[in-house]
């Protein structure tokens, strides 16, 4: 059986970006997250200790979102290793970081960049 939990459209409010001015204003985000997490005992048990803790997943993510970047491949790259670091049990997933309103000509909703793992 392959289990997963998602975050779908975390939204915060971060300082990335190449411009010196994205890192100084700063700029809303979304983080959808997906990880493949063996939590088949909890589908019986109704036991957090069976599966993961979904604020502490949390607080991870938000951590690294609040550690300014130019680059958004940057940031994914650091959120997948503190993810993978605090839950060894993780056996993959993936990840989606979406810029709102990016600095860029031409009108558009986001611009994000993905990295299955």
């Amino acid at each position: 059986m392959k289990t997963s939990i998602t975050f779908d459209k975390i939204r915060f409010y971060a300082y990335h970006g190449v411009m010196e001015q994205e890192r100084k204003v700063g700029n809303y985000f979304e983080v959808s997250l997906t990880v493949e997490y063996p939590f088949q005992k909890a589908l019986e048990s109704d036991n957090l200790e069976d599966t993961l803790n979904y604020a502490k997943l949390y607080d991870v993510v938000a951590a690294e979102m609040a550690v300014s970047s130019k680059l958004l491949e940057h940031v994914v790259g650091r959120i997948i290793r503190s993810v993978t670091k605090e839950f060894p049990q993780i056996e993959g997933g993936k990840i989606t970081l979406a810029k709102i309103t990016p600095p860029i000509k031409g009108e558009m909703a986001s611009i994000s960049v993905s990295v299955e793992f």
